[in-house]
Formats: C-alpha cells, sequence, structure tokens
C-alpha cells in the first residue's frame, strides 16, 4: 500500500466532523429517527400526573350539538370543571369572532340592521360571549390563540394582552425564538378576563412529526408564551417566565416558569416524551356537563380543553407512531415536567458527539488501514453498536438526548473509502497472483493460500484426504504410431478437461505425469463430504472419458481406456522442498494405494476400482464387490469394488452379479456356474470373466492376490 494512503481515511473523516458540525437536514432527519426509534423502544411510563383532557369528542358532539357550539354551553362546560376546584383551565380553543346567534338576536332586540352588536340591555339579554367572559373571570383560565405569517413579510399582530412577565438572564432570546409576524386572538372581553394566554401553534418536522413543543415564541420581537407553557405558569401561580440564554446569540439553556427550571433547545422548544395511549387521560366533556363526574375528579389538576373528533381538523401526528389529537400533545409536554420525566439535551451533548466522531472515526481508519476486512468490520459494528447502547442507555436511564447518528457517520465515512482502497490494492494483487499461479496450481489451491498466506511456509499437517489417480492404458505405445503433432493435441484436450472437471468438484491437482492425472481431496481445505466428492469426480472422469473416446474414434483417431483409482486415508499435506523451490503436496500410504488401485484395474477387469474406505462416505453409491484384494507390497488386503454410478442418478444394483458373488465368496459350488452363465451373457464384462476364470482355475473364494504393481 503506498504512502499516500493515510490520507484516504483523514480526508473521510475531516468532511463527515465538518458535516457533524453543520448538521444538514438529512444528519436531523437521522437524529429525529434514532431519537423516534428510542420512544418506541421507551415510551414515558404514565404515571398519572395532575394533567387531564376536557375532550369535546364525538359523543359530546352527538348530545350537545354540533361544533361550534354556543357560548353559553362553553360558559357551562367551564362552570362544571370550576366547580371542581382545578389548578388551572387550558383552552385549545379559540374564540375570535363575536357569536353569530348574539349579533343577530342583539340586532332584533335594538331594532337595528342585522350584524350590529348588541349594547345596552339586549347586550345584558342576549351577550353570550359576556356570559363567557364573566365565566372565565371566575376561574384560573388559560386562552389559546394563533401565530400566523412566520415568513419575512411583516403583518400587524392582533390585539394581544398578555399577562405574563419575561426575565432574560445573559444574551436577548427572541432572536433565537420561532419568528411570527401576526396573531389571531380572542375577543378582546375574553382577553381581559383570563388568567393568561398562550399561542396553540406547533412546530412540526419536516415530516409531520411533532417532536418539540415551544414554551416561547417572538412575536414581532416581543416574547409570548405557549399554551403549554401558560398553562403551567398559571397552575404553578408564578408571575412570569425566566429564560436564561448563552451569551451572544448562543440561543436559550432553559426556561423557569415559578419553581420549575426546564430543559430546553436553543429555539426555547421541550423535546416531548410520549407516553402511550392512556384513557384516563381524557374526561368526555358531556359528562361534565350532564355532572356525571365524581367531584373531586378534576381538583387541583392542570385541565386542558380541547378535542379529538376528527370533523375539527386538531389531529397530529406523533413519534409513536398514528395520530392523536393536538390538545393532547399539550398534555404530553404537561405530563413530562410535572411528573419528573422530562428530556433533556444538555448543551455539551453536541461537543461530546462531535469527540465521539472523532475518536471513533480514527480508531475505524487505523484499523481498516492496517487489519484485513474482516477485522475492520469488526471494529466498525463493535464501535457503533457501542455508541448505540450507551445513546440508548442515557436516554432510557437518564432521560438524555445523545445523538449518536453522527458518530455513526464519521466511522463509516472513514471505513468505506479505506476499505475500499484496501479491497481494490488487495484485489490488484490477487488478480496478479491468481494470473501468474492459476497455470501451475489448482484454483482452491490458490484461493487458499491468498486467504491464508502463512501456507506458504514449509511444513504439513495430518489430514484424513482422498485421492483419485487416472491413467490411459497403453498410451505410450499408442503415442508411436500416431501422428506427434495429433497426439499432442488429443492429449492435451484430454488432460484440460479431466482437470476441469476435478476442479468442478472443488478438487486439488496433486500432480500431472505423462498421461496420468492425481487429484486429492480435502486439502488444502478440509471438505466434510470428500469421499463423496472423489467419487463423484471420478464418475464423472470415467463417462467424459468414454464419451472422448468415442468421439475421436468418429474422426478416425483411436484412443486408449482410462483407468482410475479412487482410495482415502490419512495423510501428511504441507510444502515440501527447500529454500530453492517447494511444493504443495501429500504424502502417505494411501497416495501410493490409490494408484495402485488405478493399476490393478488392468489385472480385475474393471475400469474404477474404489476401496471400502472411500465407500464408507458414499452412502449413495451403486458398486459392484470386487473381493478382498492384496496388492504387491501391502502386507494386508483392501476390500474393493468397482463403481457403477450413484442412486440419485438413477443406477440400479446389479442384482445378478451380486447373487453370483455370494456364492463365490461363501465358497459355493454353483459359483461357478453362475459365473459362466453371466459371462456367456456378458463377454465383454471384465470382472465377471476375471472371476469366472479364477473358478475355473479352482479358487473357491474372494481372496486375491496381485503379484505384480
Amino acid at each position: 500500500m503506498t504512502r499516500w494512503a493515510w490520507a484516504v481515511p483523514l480526508g473521510a473523516l475531516i468532511a463527515a466532523l465538518t458535516l457533524v458540525v453543520l448538521s444538514p437536514v438529512p444528519l436531523r432527519t437521522a437524529r429525529n429517527a434514532v431519537f423516534d426509534q428510542f420512544q418506541r423502544w421507551y415510551p414515558r411510563p404514565y404515571l398519572a400526573p395532575a394533567v387531564r383532557i376536557v375532550d369535546i369528542d364525538e359523543e359530546s358532539l352527538r348530545r350537545v350539538g354540533q361544533w361550534p357550539w354556543s357560548r353559553t354551553q362553553v360558559a357551562q362546560l367551564l362552570a362544571g370543571i370550576r366547580a371542581q376546584q382545578p389548578a388551572s383551565v387550558s383552552l385549545d380553543i379559540m374564540f375570535a369572532e363575536p357569536e353569530r346567534r348574539a349579533v343577530v338576536e342583539g340586532a332584533s332586540a335594538a331594532g337595528g340592521t342585522t350584524g350590529a352588536y348588541p349594547t345596552g340591555p339586549a347586550m345584558a339579554l342576549s351577550d353570550p360571549d359576556r356570559a363567557l367572559a364573566e365565566e372565565i373571570r371566575r376561574g384560573r383560565v388559560v386562552l389559546g390563540f394563533a401565530l400566523t405569517g412566520s415568513g419575512s413579510r411583516s403583518e400587524a399582530p392582533g390585539a394581544l394582552l398578555t399577562r405574563s412577565g419575561f426575565v432574560a438572564i445573559g444574551g436577548d432570546p427572541v432572536a433565537a425564538l420561532p419568528g411570527f409576524t401576526g396573531s389571531i386572538t380572542n375577543l378582546p372581553d375574553l382577553q381581559t378576563a383570563a388568567s393568561g394566554q398562550g399561542a396553540m401553534t406547533f412546530m412540526p418536522d419536516v415530516d409531520g412529526l411533532v417532536r418539540h413543543v415551544p414554551l416561547l415564541f417572538n412575536l414581532q420581537g416581543q416574547p409570548v408564551p405557549s399554551l403549554t407553557a401558560e398553562a403551567l405558569r398559571v397552575g404553578e401561580g408564578a408571575s412570569g417566565y425566566v429564560a436564561r440564554t448563552s451569551p451572544g446569540e448562543g440561543g436559550l439553556i432553559d426556561v423557569r416558569i415559578g419553581a420549575r427550571v426546564l430543559d430546553v433547545d436553543q429555539s426555547g422548544a421541550l423535546w416531548v416524551h410520549y407516553a402511550r395511549a392512556q384513557p384516563q387521560r381524557y374526561i368526555p366533556a358531556w359528562r361534565v356537563m350532564e355532572g356525571h363526574l365524581d367531584a373531586t375528579a378534576l381538583r387541583g389538576q392542570l385541565v386542558l380543553i380541547g378535542t379529538s373528533a376528527q370533523g375539527l381538523l386538531d389531529l397530529r401526528f406523533s413519534p409513536l407512531g398514528g395520530i392523536i389529537p393536538g390538545v393532547e400533545v399539550h398534555a404530553q409536554a404537561i405530563e413530562q415536567i410535572v411528573s419528573g420525566q422530562q428530556l433533556a439535551r444538555p448543551g455539551w451533548a453536541p461537543a461530546a458527539e462531535w469527540l465521539l466522531a472523532l475518536v471513533g472515526g480514527l480508531l475505524v481508519g487505523i484499523v481498516a488501514l492496517r487489519a484485513r476486512p474482516g477485522r475492520s468490520s469488526a471494529t466498525l459494528l463493535v464501535l457503533g453498536v457501542g455508541v448505540g447502547v450507551a445513546a440508548w442507555s442515557g436516554f432510557r436511564y437518564e432521560r438524555l438526548l445523545i445523538d449518536p447518528s453522527g458518530p455513526w457517520l464519521a466511522m463509516l465515512a472513514v471505513f468505506t473509502p479505506t476499505t475500499l482502497m484496501r479491497y481494490r490494492w488487495a484485489e490488484r494483487r490477487q488478480r496478479w497472483m491468481q494470473s501468474t499461479f492459476s497455470r501451475y496450481v489448482s484454483p482452491n489451491l490458490i484461493d487458499y493460500l491468498l486467504a491464508h498466506p502463512q501456507a506458504l511456509e514449509l511444513g504439513g499437517r495430518r489430514q484424513r484426504c482422498s485421492f483419485v489417480f487416472t491413467d490411459l492404458a497403453g498410451f505410450t505405445a499408442r503415442m508411436e504410431s500416431m501422428d506427434p503433432a495429433v497426439a499432442v493435441t488429443v492429449l492435451n484436450t484430454y488432460l484440460d478437461r479431466m482437470i476441469a472437471i476435478a476442479f468442478q468438484h472443488d478438487g486439488t491437482l496433486d500432480r500431472i505425469v505423462g498421461d496420468a492425472v492425481a487429484i486429492m481431496f480435502s486439502a488444502p481445505v478440509p471438505q466434510a463430504d470428500h469421499e463423496a466428492r472423489a467419487l463423484r469426480c471420478a464418475l464423472d472422469m470415467q463417462a467424459f472419458a468414454r464419451s472422448y473416446v468415442d468421439e475421436l474414434k468418429r474422426q478416425g483417431i483411436e484412443f486408449c481406456e482410462t483407468r482410475i483409482g479412487v482410495h482415502t486415508g490419512e495423510v501428511t499435506v504441507g510444502n515440501f522442498g527447500g529454500d530453492t523451490m517447494f511444493d504443495y503436496r501429500a504424502l502417505g500410504d494411501p497416495v501410493n494405494t490409490a494408484a495402485r488401485l488405478e493399476g490393478a484395474n488392468k489385472y480385475l477387469g474393471t475400469s474404477l476400482c474404489v476401496s471400502e474406505e472411500t465407500l464408507k462416505g458414499c452412502p449413495e453409491a451403486v458398486t459392484r464387490e470386487i473381493g478382498q484384494v492384496k496388492l504387491s507390497g501391502r502386507s494386508a488386503a483392501l476390500r474393493l469394488y468397482e463403481a457403477i454410478g450413484l442412486k440419485d442418478r438413477g443406477s440400479a444394483e446389479d442384482l445378478d452379479y451380486q447373487w453370483a458373488f455370494d456364492q463365490l465368496r461363501a465358497g459355493s459350488d454353483e459359483a461357478l456356474a453362475a459365473f459362466e452363465a453371466l459371462a456367456l451373457s456378458r463377454p465383454r464384462d471384465g470382472l465377471v470373466c476375471m472371476h469366472r476364470d479364477r473358478l475355473r482355475a479352482g479358487h473357491r473364494h474372494d481372496w486375491i492376490e496381485l503379484a505384480t504393481k
């Protein structure tokens, strides 16, 4: 790898750290997705805090009447709640215009025109707005208003009468607050009667989910509270707000409401930790109006009046999934405050996330440069999981919002180009090695050496392997009668296809000696099914060799029969040689035995001779038993078989031969007659003829001794 390789991970890390600082929209979207998932894994436990929603639900609309209700009916609802002695009552509803019914009736009573607002005695008789104002004045009621004009165009704000004070500690926080240029307010009489007014406006994220609830807004340079903040302030009996800000224009740190200090983000908003839907959070409005409520159900409670009716279109999306009424967002924000379960994203969180991104990116870069892809991937996974678990633990146990997406981005940004660079470098090196050595050794051996370079050292290990030896019968003599050019072409084609078959079965080319080929299985890579692989390879080689003889015969070329031996046993495999050169091969008696089995075919009348050791791992093999054969130079006999085929390829047992062989093994006098009959019907069956000739010579057993190799 070149000297400048370090520049790749370093450049990627610098770019990632810059993105973490700038926090573009995709990164903020990822952060929101992580925090949403945390909430889904661990919603806020519902501790039945002193917050209740009086709900204008579908049943209330059915019983009382369709919306909008008369101001007299709203006053009746407020009177029923006031009788319960709540801490405060906040309306997530606006009354921006006089009630149309009052205008019409007032004009008629005064003898005026339709549309005139009633005055004097007529107003006293028919002004439900005044009746509502009187009821609001009797209780601790917070009214909601709407903010408009969040763009740059200036609008004249409505006549908003605020009741709360505002104190700033540090810099001026107003510029950091969400800015609006206008408002839609309640009727002046209602504002005058109310204990407080708060903006009902939400600030959904780009995906429409409400994750934050602002406590303060900027209305043409003046701070105004939200409905959530006012409900809490009036309920706590506080006179105003104290906002602590960072020096300069750093934004807000926290907001004090009475004795409560609330952690907020730089724009003065709370992160809402949502709880699951709870039926006890809601009280239907009709129950209050009809007096079907326990006398102390709302005593000391922070009460919000809103609607869950779908037709009134006050519905919001929550991170937990699904849609909830807008009034519940306010309620959930207040619940987490009064129950001490507020989420916090401390001011040190961005710096901690940047530091984690720096350290994680450096570690991943160092490992990715020096280690193999598997180890560097494991490092990335461990560090990524560690950061995620730390962020999750902070959320679960400390209610801290620590964003792991920044460190994840940095680590992945470093890992990806560095690993790709190493991969391309390694790929070029492997292509060079493969192109160099593929002409000399087996592909699986090349793959093994690329994955295990240490295997290139001299040495070996004990390994149970299977071997396939092939040879052409009489090819040396055949070559003398063939044109040399034709002989070389025919032999090269034959060897190429035979070796290709071996490679198809993941065999390793052990050696080529003239027209003989030696194939090894289960080395260098261990293969649990090496016996079955060896036998299948031998059968495919036999099938090709026979078809190749027929193909050449059609061309007028006489070729030779292929003899094959297959055996299995424990050998020493590894690199043997010296400093000048070495060779990867197997050494041991099973190698020699496999070669002897190939040669034994000539005496046994077979073309594919396989040992019992190999067949132990070949349950699908279809064979004919040859007998107990003592090879030249061996003290013990081997039980040998002639391979016919495989059951899964449709090969069938030779039952006639098996019956005749059973008679031979038992020493029965019927054996000779049985093999005479078989030989008569199968004059070209070499194995049958071999047993017949032995029986004619007086042998009455399956013990065969071969005197020559």
